[in-house]
């Protein structure tokens, strides 16, 4: 095994202060990148999908749950599988407390192809506590691009989508597939690809920060235990 190099205090200091102006370098380029996420154009989501879930039928404005945004995890979970995807099934278990989401007017839901019955027993198994809804029958999963039809065969692929909610209006603002969930799972990282982004007065473009009307995201970090909802 190939294990770094053995060296001395002074200069594994020396060595951690050139990487650090390339982390920052890094970090300030991804901010940059979240910017022009941010700035994407967004489409009105004009057909009437319907989903099952915990409280029977559902529509796509009825999973933002109230707020104003929505991300959906497009767990892969076909309707003739038995269990869910093992990848997408690690994505899952590294999701964090949702009541921190939920603190700056967004939803996380996972949404699969399998029969909501199907789903039930695996979720339990896994002892999951997100919203999870079935869009059996429907066309959500083609629509947005995780069922793929190639060559007459039907298969799936893993993806996260952003949605914006205005009045009873619903729009969708991003999605990402396979790679490019490396990294994913933190509160933040979430935010950074919705359209109102962490809601921080230091992000661009400006004003997304006050689009919910409250204070700035990190003034509205509590214990998950002390938020009211």
């Amino acid at each position: 095994m190939a294990l770094p190099e053995i060296t001395s205090r002074e200069e594994w200091r020396a060595a951690r202060a050139e990487l650090l102006v390339r982390e920052k370098a890094a970090t300030r380029a991804r901010d940059a990148l979240n910017a022009e996420r941010r700035r994407l154009p967004m489409v009105e989501i004009e057909e009437e999908y319907v989903f099952e879930g915990g409280d029977g039928k559902a529509t796509l404005l009825d999973l933002f749950e109230g707020r104003h945004q929505l991300v959906v995890h497009h767990f892969m979970f076909a309707p003739e599988w038995d269990a869910g995807c093992r990848s997408c099934s690690a994505f899952l278990d590294q999701i964090g407390h949702l009541a921190h989401l939920k603190a700056r007017g967004t939803t996380f839901a996972a949404v699969s192809r399998a029969p909501y019955p199907k789903i039930l027993p695996f979720k339990a198994r896994m002892g999951w506590t997100v919203p999870w809804y079935s869009s059996y029958g429907g066309r959500f999963n083609h629509d947005f691009e995780v069922t793929l039809e190639t060559g007459g065969e039907q298969t799936e692929r893993p993806g996260v989508s952003c949605f914006l909610k205005e009045a009873d209006r619903v729009f969708h603002t991003y999605s990402t597939y396979e790679r490019g969930l490396d990294g994913l799972g933190s509160t933040t990282s979430l935010l950074d690809l919705t359209a109102l982004g962490r809601q921080e007065e230091w992000e661009e473009p400006a004003g997304r920060a006050s689009a919910l009307g409250a204070p700035a995201g990190s003034v509205r970090i509590r214990y998950h235990d002390e938020y009211d909802f």
